[in-house]
C-alpha cells in the first residue's frame, strides 16, 4: 500500500511516499481503508521531534510509527481477533494521536477509540473534528454571556471552532494570529483581532476572563497580569520548559483567584461523539483550507508548522 513514511525526526522534505506492507489488525483492532485524515499541529511536532513530549510519546531517538496522521476517517476493511463493535464496510472516525498511521491507504486502529461517522458528515469534515474539535469543546467549556475570551492561535482548526463555540455562548472574543488571517477571523465573528507580530497581547494592559493559548510562550507572571479575578488560562502546547513553568509557577496565582494551567482534553470516543454531534447540530463548522493527496503531505505539514493554514488541511489517499 502507499503511505508517507518518516524514517527519522526531521523536516517535511525528509518524508517520502513509499510502498509499505499492508498492516494486519491485532486483537481488538480493526483495519480501515482511509478515506480522509486531517493534518494537525501534533503531526508537525511528531515530525520534528519537538517539543520533548513528542519524543516521549512517539519514540525518543526515532519514530516508533513511521506513518503520521491521527484524525482518521475510513471504512472497516478487516476485523482483528475479538473486535466486535463494527462490521465490515462501516464508516468510522476517531483521534489516534498516540499511535497515528493515517497518512496511508490503510491503517490499523483500536476499535475502542472509534465511532461511526454520523449521517450528514462528509469524510473531509468528519476528519477535521476529533482532535481539533475536541480541543475547541474542552477549551470553551463553561463560557457564559459576558465572558471575555482571548484565543491565541485563533486561525487554526481548534481556534476557529473555539471561536464559533464561544460566540454561540455569548462571549466577547479576541482572536490572535498572523496578519494573513486577521480579516478572515473578523468575518468568522471575532469581536477583536490582534496581529501577534505587531502587538503582544500580554503587553497591552488588558484583562480577560478566559485565555485559550494554542502555543504557550509566556510564563505565569505575564499571563496573570492578563487575567481578571477568577480568570482562567489554559495552554494547549508549547515548549516543555514553558509548560512546566505554567503548571508549577501558576499555583501561586490561585491565591489571587486566578487559574493558570494546561488544557486537559479527555480524548476518546465520548469526546469524538460530542464533537460530531456539535457539527451535525450546526454548532461548529470546520473551515477546509484544502483537500490534498498523499503526495502533498510534506507541503501540508510545512504549512501547518509555519502557521500558514486557515482552519484545516485534509489528506485524501
Amino acid at each position: 500500500m502507499k503511505a508517507v513514511v518518516q524514517d527519522r525526526y526531521g523536516r517535511p522534505e525528509d518524508l517520502r511516499l513509499a510502498d509499505i506492507p499492508m498492516p494486519e489488525p491485532r486483537a481488538s483492532e480493526i483495519r480501515v481503508k482511509v478515506l480522509a485524515c486531517a493534518v494537525n499541529l501534533s503531526d508537525w511536532e511528531y515530525l520534528v521531534g519537538d517539543p520533548l513530549y513528542a519524543r516521549l510519546v512517539g519514540g525518543l531517538f526515532r519514530p516508533k510509527n513511521p506513518v503520521l496522521g491521527s484524525d482518521i476517517v475510513g471504512t472497516v476493511d478487516k476485523l482483528g481477533a475479538g473486535a466486535s463493535r463494527f462490521e465490515i464496510g462501516d464508516r468510522i472516525m476517531g483521534d489516534l494521536v498516540m499511535v497515528r498511521g493515517g497518512f496511508a491507504e490503510y491503517a490499523c486502529v483500536s476499535e475502542a477509540e472509534m465511532i461511526k461517522v454520523p449521517e450528514g458528515l462528509s469524510d473531509e469534515i468528519a476528519a477535521c473534528l476529533p482532535q481539533a474539535g475536541g480541543i475547541a469543546l474542552a477549551g470553551t467549556e463553561g463560557l457564559t454571556p459576558g465572558d471575555t475570551l482571548l484565543i491565541n492561535g485563533a486561525g487554526g482548526g481548534s481556534g476557529t471552532m473555539a471561536l464559533q463555540l464561544a460566540k454561540a455562548a455569548g462571549a466577547h472574543v479576541t482572536a490572535v494570529d498572523n496578519v494573513s488571517k486577521i480579516a478572515w477571523l473578523k468575518e468568522l465573528g471575532a469581536d477583536e483581532t490582534i496581529d501577534y507580530k505587531v502587538q503582544d497581547f500580554a503587553s497591552l494592559g488588558r484583562k480577560w476572563t478566559r485565555i485559550l493559548d494554542m502555543v504557550a510562550t509566556r510564563g505565569p507572571s505575564r499571563i496573570a497580569r492578563c487575567l481578571r479575578t477568577r480568570g482562567v488560562y489554559r495552554a494547549l502546547g508549547g515548549r516543555v520548559k514553558v509548560l512546566l513553568a505554567l503548571v508549577f509557577g501558576g499555583l501561586i496565582y490561585r491565591f489571587t483567584g486566578k487559574s493558570i494551567g494546561l488544557l486537559m482534553v479527555p480524548s476518546g470516543p465520548d469526546l469524538t461523539e460530542r464533537v460530531a454531534r456539535a457539527a451535525i447540530d450546526g454548532k461548529i463548522s470546520p473551515h477546509l483550507d484544502a483537500v490534498l493527496p498523499l503526495s502533498s503531505v510534506p507541503e501540508a505539514l510545512r504549512r501547518t508548522g509555519s502557521g500558514d493554514v486557515k482552519g484545516k488541511l485534509v489528506i485524501k489517499p
